[in-house]
């Protein structure tokens, strides 16, 4: 089980992201707009640079809806391998079954 302050610390920056998400959006498209005038796309850089560093969608972890383990994570379905494992072996996932030779 990974440490509660760094799953907080994790939906704290999936929120940011969220709200912030639009204004992101409206502003790297002008700053990306080869048609703006250099000073209205410089003025755009300026203003995303002010936005808050976790509102950034990179900064957000992936990481197991089970146990917060940050590390091998499988997108698909949203937990690691060690979890996956476990709800597999109890036949818990559908379609899962585990490999014995």
């Amino acid at each position: 089980m990974a440490k509660k302050s760094s799953i907080e610390k994790n939906n704290r920056r999936k929120r940011l992201v969220k709200q912030y998400a639009a204004k992101r959006e409206r502003l790297l498209a002008i700053a990306n707009d080869q048609s703006k005038s250099m000073e209205e796309r410089f003025e755009a850089r300026l203003k995303l640079a002010e936005l808050p560093r976790n509102a950034n969608p990179t900064r957000v972890r992936n990481r197991c809806e089970m146990t917060g383990r940050p590390r091998a994570y499988y997108r698909k379905l949203g937990m690691s391998r060690i979890a996956l494992r476990e709800l597999g072996s109890k036949g818990l996932i559908p379609g899962l079954v585990k490999s014995s030779w």
